[in-house]
């Protein structure tokens, strides 16, 4: 859970961010289907969604099942309502079974996988770390080894156990908390997605928080253009690009980008990033500033994104060949930022750097 600023029930990857390209139209004697497009703000960010269909479902239709489905999401997942469902787990000292949905089996079960792949870097249980480094309220404090030891005993993903058949999971430690922020954003594109699915479009663009799936094509036939943010703002701290890419798989391709935009403490000369390694409970040294990984479950895109930003670039690049993952690295050395791609982006034909 290497992340730096909470927002919402997600945790706003500020650094993180995937721009959307205009849509340009064919003139011609028939005009292409209309391109059509929802906005708006949710979980502490916003959200663009872009869609077309020959037949097309009235925009407020599909509008009134995007708003439905944020309310479910926020009512499970978000951290910042008391009367969420993980918010009354993360509260309840219970050691017991308790009853899920299947959507938080599988987060769980992500969470766990990618926990085991990637020697411990993706944990959403970390936060008190936040809380005991001072991050959370911007008041630095440097714990001493026995405070950090005393409290990583407490957290671990592998502390929550999870009966699959029965649909319930429950905590091995009293005070365990959980926080899906890592994966939230990937998680809502998904369900964002299946809303557009359902109701018969299979060409569109979901972006959400700067993490984006995108299907099919263009009305007028074109691929679709997306962008990786540059880690360095414009002058005026504005965004601005840092590499343009065409979606060449119409089959759904999921973005996913985090990234650090120079988030960190100064204490005595040291500096103290805000990303945070769950297996030593200490900030991260390198000097990796964003990764973004493309893939086709948004949710594990998203949290493998995050987890790059603990692993750094070799470690990361290491990881990503172990399991095949599509990954796009940028370091910042000396002001520079300098780009690498993992072994299988470097073979892969789902999208195209242009």
């Amino acid at each position: 859970m290497s992340i730096s600023i909470k927002s919402g029930f997600k945790a706003t990857k500020v650094t993180g961010f995937s721009a959307l390209l205009m849509t340009t139209f064919l003139v011609g004697c028939s005009e292409p289907p209309k391109l059509e497009t929802v906005e708006g703000y949710a979980q502490g960010t916003t959200y663009q969604i872009s869609f077309w269909s020959e037949d097309e479902v009235p925009v407020a239709e599909v509008q009134a099942a995007f708003n439905d489905t944020l309310a479910k999401i926020d009512k499970e997942l978000s951290t910042y309502r008391p009367d969420s469902f993980i918010s009354e787990f993360n509260r309840s000292p219970s050691v017991a079974w308790q009853p899920v949905s299947q959507d938080f089996v599988e987060l769980v079960q992500i969470a766990q996988d990618i926990h085991a792949k990637s020697e411990g870097c993706y944990d959403p249980t970390i936060g008190p770390l936040f809380d005991l480094w001072g991050f959370k309220t911007d008041k630095l404090h440097v714990p001493t080894p026995e405070e950090l030891t005393a409290l990583k005993s407490e957290l671990g993903i592998e502390k929550i156990e999870v009966d699959e058949e029965n649909m319930r999971v429950r905590k091995t430690r009293p005070f365990l908390q959980l926080d899906f922020s890592s994966m939230g954003e990937g998680y809502t594109i998904g369900k964002l997605s299946h809303v557009l699915e359902s109701k018969g479009y299979e060409n569109y663009m979901v972006q959400f928080g700067g993490d984006m799936k995108i299907k099919g094509r263009k009305p007028n036939g074109d691929k679709w253009r997306v962008a990786i943010q540059s880690p360095i703002p414009s002058a005026d701290g504005a965004p601005k690009v840092y590499k343009v890419i065409t979606v060449k798989n119409e089959d759904g391709v999921t973005l996913d980008t985090s990234g650090t935009y120079n988030r960190h403490f100064d204490d005595n000369g040291v500096e103290y990033s805000h990303i945070i390694n769950p297996s030593t409970g200490k900030p991260i040294t390198h000097d990796l500033v964003s990764a973004s990984v493309f893939g086709t479950d948004p949710r594990i895109s998203d949290a493998w994104a995050t987890t790059m930003l603990c692993l750094g670039p070799v470690e990361g690049a290491k990881i990503a060949k172990n399991e095949n993952l599509e990954v796009f690295f940028i370091e910042r050395k000396s002001d520079k930022l300098v780009n690498s791609s993992s072994a299988a982006l470097l073979k892969t034909d789902r999208v195209k750097f242009d």
